[in-house]
């Protein structure tokens, strides 16, 4: 793989996950389908407005599927992933790792 593919295609990745919701967003509805109710609720600190911005790009995207459920009163809205999301969640499991593993030293204050 070359450097230039690597980091095009780095980008684009990055242009989706970008930002501290997104991968978050994406493990919780890895878990399962949510209403935009019980996602909140799994993300603590996140305000109305980003989870809604960030919900709409990643269905953009092509990564989460919003399905507006009609049998169900009152009207409710559930949010899943999208094969592309669900592939998505598994690039990140190895990030997450490294993460994991690096914890105590990124934490660390330098100097």
């Amino acid at each position: 793989m070359s450097g230039q593919s690597f980091s095009g295609g780095l980008v684009a990745a990055l242009g989706v996950i970008g930002g501290k919701w997104k991968p978050l967003i994406i493990t919780e509805l890895h878990r399962r389908p949510l209403r935009f109710g019980e996602l909140r609720r799994s993300l603590p600190g996140v305000s109305e407005k980003v989870l809604s911005q960030q919900l709409r790009e990643m269905e953009l995207d092509g990564v989460v599927d919003r399905e507006v459920c009609l049998s169900i009163p009152p009207l409710a809205v559930q949010y899943s992933l999208t094969e592309l999301g669900l592939t998505l969640h598994e690039s990140l499991l190895p990030l997450a790792a490294w993460g994991e593993q690096h914890e105590l030293r990124m934490l660390a204050p330098s100097g």
